[in-house]
């Protein structure tokens, strides 16, 4: 049984009319009479009762119909599928995130991907380290990675999509607490609580913003994640230095201040470079079009 055979069988038992079929189908009415005698001898039935006056359809015809329009639905439905996933319009995304990119950027990400890109699923991976990532990217693990450049190996794309200041973040009761604006040679002496990955880009940011001023900061403290680490800079454990995108997580008894000297940290759209998923080239070019990179202005 051809599909066509099927496609022509549905338009007849709608008309009950092999002239008018035929005009819908814009093939000639011979052909059409011929393709459904073939339907019925390879079925073995009659599926219309036909006088010199009238077109009807038989019992059999009758079940054959409904068949064939859910039938005919299915196949509709199958081929805008494999269409739109050939364009990339469809199917599942694995994004890892970084750090704060999570709080910060993923909202606006998804709304984007939402809006522009409706039949492709996110599946997320958060507080990924950027060697983490690009380890899974390789390996197919993540589709699409939002990371802190440089990528670490070879084989990944980057696409810097914000460059954010780093800030400070002190305790409610630190002297700095009240301070407006500070300098890092304000914190020459202080202790600091740092991520707890030799691998963190920001923990070399902030090594590099320091060296600068003058000094190497004393990391007395560590944390795996960034929830930990303000929850010690709450406690008094020390300064922290981070991304300026940290305020997308508000902590009680945690203050942000603006820092005149911190330098800024880069966020990037990282992907496989040899990858041929249509789905990530869709989201690539619908993010980089949407997520202009701009630095990041700290209010005083």
């Amino acid at each position: 049984m051809e599909l066509r055979h099927l496609r022509y069988f549905a338009a007849v038992a709608e008309t009950c009319h092999f002239g008018q079929a035929a005009d819908q189908l814009l093939i000639a009415q011979p052909a059409l009479s011929y393709a459904i005698r073939q339907l019925e001898e390879e079925l073995d039935v009659t599926l219309f009762n036909r006088t010199t006056r009238q077109v009807s359809l038989t019992p059999a015809g009758e079940f054959l119909k409904l068949e064939t329009a859910r039938i005919l639905v299915g196949v509709d439905d199958a081929e805008r599928g494999v269409r739109r996933i050939a364009a990339g319009r469809s199917g599942l995304l694995r994004v890892g995130l970084t750090g704060t990119a999570a709080f910060s950027h993923l909202p606006r990400i998804a709304r984007i991907l939402r809006q522009e890109l409706p039949g492709v699923a996110m599946e997320i991976q958060a507080d990924m380290l950027t060697p983490t990532q690009c380890e899974q990217l390789r390996s197919g693990a993540l589709d699409v990675g939002v990371l802190r450049p440089p990528a670490v190996g070879d084989g990944i794309e980057l696409r810097t999509i914000d460059t954010e200041p780093l800030v400070l973040a002190v305790s409610a009761d630190h002297r700095l607490a009240a301070e407006p604006v500070v300098s890092l040679t304000d914190l020459r002496s202080e202790s600091f609580v740092a991520y707890a990955s030799r691998d963190s880009a920001v923990n070399d940011a902030v090594l590099r913003s320091c060296k600068r001023a003058g000094f190497v900061p004393h990391r007395e403290h560590t944390a795996p994640g960034t929830a930990v680490l303000l929850a010690l800079v709450a406690a008094g454990f020390g300064v922290a230095v981070l991304p300026a995108s940290v305020r997308a997580l508000p902590l009680q008894g945690v203050v942000f201040r603006h820092l005149t000297d911190g330098g800024s940290i880069e966020l990037a759209l990282a992907w496989r470079s040899t990858g041929d998923n249509p789905v990530v080239d869709a989201v690539v070019n619908v993010l980089a079009s949407a997520l202009v990179p701009t630095v990041v202005e700290e209010l005083l």
